[in-house]
């Protein structure tokens, strides 16, 4: 067991399971993350918390959409059922599953665009599932810290995605993963092809300087 914050009004209590120890990504330091004992590769399971709320639709009464992520959720298949967290009028909370947040080194440049903004994000992606034993409309699929991940979802139209605003575990994590494995790629300029496909370095052919006096055309010596 392992002391994490969970959303509050939760009926789990104060002290919840991990999936993977805390331990494993503290090493005893006053700072938390240690770089030096990272991984190449990084994961971190996080709970995904969607709430439903009424509408005021003509076609729908509710609406539902991820509000927040959090660190050293208990294990929770997405297409099972979910645990109720808190609710209100008009509204419920839900720990609709737990995912695993995964950091890739080739992708640190994208890590550090989401932690310029302010603050920095989470992504959630949901997919609606087509399973009749599954009695959910919208089921958590994918976390990221890539809003280039995150944007091809959403511009394949079949996927809903949402920000939510990363936890300070999960920052901390993102933050150091950065400092430790990003490398800043020279730029490159792209040479352009011809239509014959070899490399062209010039856009446009420079001109030919012919012998002044001389017409255009002209080959041969005088006759």
């Amino acid at each position: 067991l392992c002391n994490v914050a969970w959303p509050s009004g939760s009926a789990q209590g104060s002290r919840r399971p991990c999936v993977v120890p805390i331990s494993r990504y503290l090493r005893g330091t006053d700072r938390g993350w240690n770089a030096e004992a990272m991984e190449k590769n990084e994961s971190m399971p996080l709970g995904v918390v969607i709430e439903r709320r009424r509408v005021d639709h003509p076609w729908k009464d509710h609406d539902w959409r991820p509000v927040a992520v959090f660190p050293g959720a208990p294990e929770l298949d997405p297409h099972g059922p979910w645990t109720r967290l808190r609710e209100g009028e008009g509204w419920v909370q839900f720990h609709a599953g737990t995912l695993s947040l995964e950091l890739f080194r080739s992708e640190t440049e994208s890590y550090r665009v989401n932690l310029s903004q302010e603050p920095p994000r989470v992504f959630v992606v949901l997919r609606g599932s087509d399973d009749p034993q599954v009695d959910h409309e919208l089921v958590p699929f994918l976390v990221t810290a890539d809003p280039f991940e995150a944007q091809h979802y959403l511009d394949s139209g079949e996927e809903m995605v949402e920000v939510v605003s990363m936890p300070p575990e999960v920052l901390a994590l993102v933050t150091d993963f950065v400092a430790a494995h990003h490398v800043e790629q020279a730029f490159v300029k792209r040479r352009r092809k011809n239509p014959k496909g070899r490399e062209d370095p010039f856009s446009r052919r420079p001109g030919v300087e012919r012998p002044s006096g001389k017409p255009n055309g002209a080959t041969g010596g005088e006759s």
